[in-house]
């Protein structure tokens, strides 16, 4: 029998992935939100089975003892650091990519070098806030998949990843406030897809949505950004980062094949629609609507040439180069007559399906390596397209 998907609007709210009118209508409502609840509907198991059952993952956990880092010591925070330089530098990387050209016709066709200037800080506080919030939001996530996975390696390395995430927390927060002079508030788009994985109470859902999508989104951006800037303390603290968070996009990958090979179509439908709904939520936040908005831009005047900004496009493709293949890996392109694959296509992220999935990968990423060239490989691939 056949598994019939919802429609676009049943899973993201509109009929067509670029709807403008709809991407822009999700707004922060309470920008001076200091807490934010959302209820956990998940059960805390406990296991009494403590055998060795997944060597896999604890040969992920003995990598996650070893590969600790202290924020406070290992980086340099007194590392002198002229923003305006930095971002001058590199700003079209950190800043999701922006043809200054594209723009004529709209009010930011008048913009001179200092207006880009002033909206590329922005942009990069923008961009480093959103990693933040991000962040905490696997801290949760991650808490949440100790207390619910079933499998006593799993709960272990989970509470590594504990640890990890706070480490991260920590020194987004601090590089913004210490370098910055301060940060943006959570993007609608971001929170959204933040409170629907905490909301749901199947433990695998937390692991794809937070470990697959979110962290594996992430990884990439965190190397897009590391290859761009020559900053030295952020570029240390990207490169620290991205050794923790491919193990967790590792942990993601190794528990859900086993789990998702299991499952029927129908479990899987589920699954699939949720990859893409988180897809295209995270693609939604790096439209920077609140940096349009501050600098007195209607974002409904820009967003539309955001969205077909040659040079903006290989950064948003290159956000789905980890995504792309641990899903491939997952099974969830192919089943139920490819509809994962056919929703890739639309948003033009599909040729990213045979590189290397992250279940295998991390080993690359630890400190004595040196990481992975991600802009290089993207820039190759977009040559080749």
């Amino acid at each position: 029998m056949s598994v019939t998907h919802s429609s676009n609007e049943e899973i993201i709210g509109r009929d067509e992935i670029n709807d403008i009118e709809a991407i822009l209508s999700v707004t922060n409502t309470d920008v001076d939100e200091v807490q934010h609840i959302v209820k956990d509907n998940a059960d805390a198991i406990f296991t009494w089975d403590y055998s060795l059952a997944r060597p896999q993952l604890r040969k992920l956990y003995e990598k996650a003892k070893t590969g600790q880092w202290n924020a406070t010591t290992d980086l340099d925070w007194d590392t002198d650091i002229d923003v305006e330089q930095v971002v001058s530098a590199d700003q079209s990387a950190a800043a999701s990519g922006l043809t200054v050209g594209h723009y004529d016709g709209t009010v930011v066709e008048k913009w001179g070098d200092k207006e880009w200037l002033e909206f590329g800080i922005d942009a990069r506080r923008w961009t480093l806030s959103q990693f933040l919030h991000g962040e905490q939001g696997a801290l949760l996530c991650t808490a949440k998949i100790t207390e619910t996975v079933p499998w006593y390696d799993a709960k272990l390395y989970a509470s590594t990843q504990v640890v990890d995430e706070a480490r991260h927390v920590e020194v987004f927060a601090r590089y913004l406030d210490e370098k910055m002079g301060g940060g943006f508030q959570v993007n609608a788009h971001l929170r959204m897809l933040l409170d629907d994985i905490i909301n749901d109470s199947r433990w695998d859902m937390t692991y794809l949505g937070m470990q697959v999508m979110v962290e594996g989104l992430a990884l990439a951006a965190f190397g897009f950004m590391h290859q761009m800037t020559d900053e030295p303390l952020l570029k240390k603290l990207l490169r620290y980062v991205m050794s923790d968070e491919a193990r967790h996009v590792a942990f993601g990958v190794l528990s859900l094949k086993e789990v998702y090979d299991g499952m029927t179509d129908a479990e899987m439908k589920d699954r699939q629609e949720f990859a893409f709904e988180a897809a295209i939520r995270m693609r939604d936040r790096f439209l920077q609507q609140e940096v349009w908005e501050k600098h007195g831009v209607n974002p409904r005047d820009v967003v539309p040439l955001v969205l077909r900004d040659p040079t903006r496009d290989i950064f948003q493709q290159m956000l789905f180069s980890k995504i792309v293949p641990n899903c491939k890996k997952l099974g969830l392109l192919d089943r139920n007559d490819q509809w994962l694959r056919r929703r890739f296509e639309e948003m033009n992220v599909i040729q990213f399906e045979d590189w290397e999935d992250t279940g295998s990968e991390y080993l690359k990423f630890e400190l004595d390596a040196e990481a992975p060239d991600a802009v290089g490989q993207a820039m190759a691939g977009s040559a080749g397209d």
